[in-house]
């Protein structure tokens, strides 16, 4: 049987290996290289547990885009190291952790991994447009951060999200239902509802200060209760007696925030992606001479050879 396409939210990823193991491992230089390693153990566990058919790390080419700080400024605008000089803002990013990004790269090439990205967009806007182009295949979207639940459908292809928040031991399979249950939103659309809720509700951590005194069980019964933002908005700014007065303040009072927040949450499918290569996973390392030198170089060893191992070819 085929088996899924599986699409990584790679910068989540990473970001999450290197803060769940010590900065103690480091190459024979000195680099600190927990990330590389934990990035490289995830993707085996992923080959060995999900027995993906395909796979494609998505990278972000701009991890704050113009066309969402255009609509709302402080789009993530706490994580801005320094502003951009005409190009994009600089992340803030652990000094440990930017080097070993490029290696990270080289190890994906070196094993013959697709990788993919957009310019002008994130990460997250990558998944979105393969997930919804894909037809042959059930996706799972493999990440930590839980703005990629608006992605999940069972039409026309099953698309779930292995989200793993609390590590990968403690991973979630989540589909429609899943999310429906978990968020309270209705499960025939709960991806589209999820994003809508999450609009709502708002999340500090992406700079989204959603409408005041909306919390998220809140959101949820008003998402479910009209079917969408714009029809729960359009219902307030007509004074439907179904929208409490209360609500309808708050929801008036948020409503520059509002307009522009559904382009701004929701990720963008139409982004133009740009992919490295064929995403079957490969069945052998593309450069094995390149893959030996990386673990030597970089120390590594066990990491290297767990991913070798979970090769559908070895």
């Amino acid at each position: 049987m085929t088996g899924p396409l599986a699409l990584l939210d790679s910068a989540s990823l990473y970001f999450r290996s290197f803060y769940a193991l010590p900065d103690s491992m480091t190459a024979p230089d000195g680099t600190p290289v927990n990330a590389v390693r934990g990035f490289t153990d995830t993707i085996a566990r992923i080959l060995t547990d999900r027995r993906p058919s395909r796979l494609v790390a998505c990278l972000d080419a701009d991890w704050r885009p113009k066309f969402r700080t255009d609509l709302l400024p402080s789009y993530k605008a706490h994580r801005v190291a320094e502003p951009g000089d005409g190009g994009a803002d600089v992340e803030e990013v652990p000094d440990t952790l930017t080097p070993q990004v490029p290696i990270i790269l080289e190890v994906l090439e070196a094993f013959g991994f697709a990788v993919a990205e957009a310019d002008g967009y994130e990460a997250d806007d990558v998944i979105g447009a393969l997930a919804t182009r894909e037809k042959d295949a059930p996706v799972e979207v493999i990440t930590g951060d839980r703005d990629l639940f608006q992605l999940v459908r069972e039409e026309p292809t099953p698309t779930s999200v292995v989200y793993v928040g609390k590590g990968w031991a403690k991973a979630e399979v989540l589909g429609q239902r899943e999310i429906a249950e978990k968020y309270g939103v209705p499960a025939e659309h709960a991806g589209p509802a999820y994003a809508d809720m999450a609009a709502l509700r708002g999340d500090p951590s992406d700079g989204l200060p959603g409408v005041a005194g909306i919390g998220e069980k809140t959101a949820a019964k008003l998402i479910t209760q009209f079917g969408s933002l714009e029809e729960l908005v359009a219902a307030a700014s007509a004074g439907d007696s179904r929208v409490p007065l209360k609500t309808r303040l708050r929801l008036s009072d948020a409503a520059d925030y509002l307009a522009v927040a559904p382009t701004v949450v929701r990720v963008a499918v139409d982004a133009q992606v740009v992919q490295s290569g064929p995403d079957a996973v490969p069945a052998a390392p593309a450069d094995p001479k390149r893959v030996a030198e990386l673990a030597e170089r970089w120390n590594l060893g066990r990491s290297v050879d767990r991913l070798l191992a979970a090769l559908p070819g070895a």
